[in-house]
């Protein structure tokens, strides 16, 4: 791992640019109020959550967190389903090959191409370079879809979510502990559990999608392994013992490339 000192999870769970709930656009009450429950728990933890703090924390007049969400369980899916938001712009699972036909820019202006893109054709090598890997994908991309070659969807899956996961631990990592704090609440709510699954499919299905393509023979059980290999690591680096280095997306694709080798094999 790379010896950095990464931001700290600040109080406030960081929104991209122009998304409901930044500085630069108005956003629905909604919003506002999963925004404020989320930044509650990262600043006070699961006590610290109530309706009257959101409404506070919000700028809301006294009531309207009742008014949107009645009950603690409704307060807490509406956390849920904003956690879940923000994340998808953290994680983007429109950037994992096979889901876009083009190029796409993360908010740091880094180019990920799509399937085939930024792909390294050995164990170990640097990833291409921009050119390289526009080539790989037009290549790639004149074979149908079924029939790309399955070693180069693996690397673009590597590619894509060794971008994802540094994007998230080095600019995001306040949104971990929110995270973190829904997760646990849901082992003690059963009703919150199924919404906090259910709400979880949505990285989940396109993970175990993507595994299948790049010649899983048990995508979903390979899926589980590069989920529990991600959460591993997003909770040492949020909490744990490497909470003061984060390693380089290098490093995290070199991870994934370990892991997806040893899964597939020589496929």
């Amino acid at each position: 791992m790379t010896a950095s000192t990464p931001p700290t999870a600040s109080a406030t769970v960081s929104r991209a640019p122009g998304s409901p709930g930044s500085p630069h656009s108005p956003a629905s009450r909604a919003d506002r109020i999963g925004d404020a429950a989320l930044d509650l728990l990262v600043e006070r933890g699961m006590r610290g959550l109530t309706h009257r703090a959101v409404d506070e924390r919000a700028g809301l007049p006294q009531g309207s967190t009742s008014n949107h969400a009645r009950t603690r369980q409704a307060l807490l899916e509406t956390a849920v389903r904003r956690q879940v938001q923000l994340e998808a712009r953290v994680l983007a699972p429109d950037e994992l090959p096979g889901a876009r036909t083009g190029p796409t820019t993360d908010g740091e202006g880094e180019a990920t191409a799509d399937a085939g893109a930024e792909v390294a054709t050995d164990a170990g090598a640097e990833a291409t370079t921009d050119s390289e890997a526009k080539a790989t994908a037009g290549a790639d991309a004149e074979a149908p879809a079924d029939q790309a070659d399955p070693r180069l969807r693996a690397a673009a899956l590597a590619d894509a979510l060794s971008l994802a996961l540094h994007r998230y631990l080095t600019d995001h990592r306040a949104l971990l502990v929110s995270r973190y704090e829904l997760a646990l609440e849901a082992t003690r709510r059963p009703e919150l559990r199924t919404f906090f699954d259910a709400a979880g499919s949505a990285f989940r299905d396109p993970l175990v999608a993507m595994t299948a393509a790049a010649g899983s023979p048990e995508p979903e059980r390979h899926a589980l392994s590069l989920v529990a290999w991600c959460e591993g690591l997003m909770f040492s680096c949020a909490a744990g013992s490497f909470h003061a280095a984060v390693p380089s997306r290098a490093e995290l694709r070199t991870g994934f490339e370990e892991l997806l080798r040893g899964m597939l094999g020589s496929r």
